[in-house]
């Protein structure tokens, strides 16, 4: 959407995808995983904390949206 506003914050040096939608900002979890893991597998680390927190009868929130982000190669 061309209304649709992405921005990049900056966060202890690191970038982090967010884009605004329904009148509020989203960020992009697995920048936000990154930075406070300080892990770059990110993605992996978040799709494996997902399933450990219902395994361990924890509730994933409901409210997560999965938007499209940027990455570095152009692509969405």
């Amino acid at each position: 959407m061309k209304n649709r506003k992405d921005r990049l914050v900056i966060f202890q040096n690191k970038k982090i995808r967010r884009t605004w939608y329904q009148s509020e900002w989203f960020f992009s979890v697995v920048d936000v995983v990154e930075v406070l893991t300080e892990n770059k597998r990110s993605r992996k680390y978040w799709n494996d904390l997902k399933k450990k927190l219902l395994l361990e009868g924890s509730q994933v929130c409901d409210k997560i949206v999965q938007l499209k982000f940027l990455v570095n190669d152009g692509k969405l």
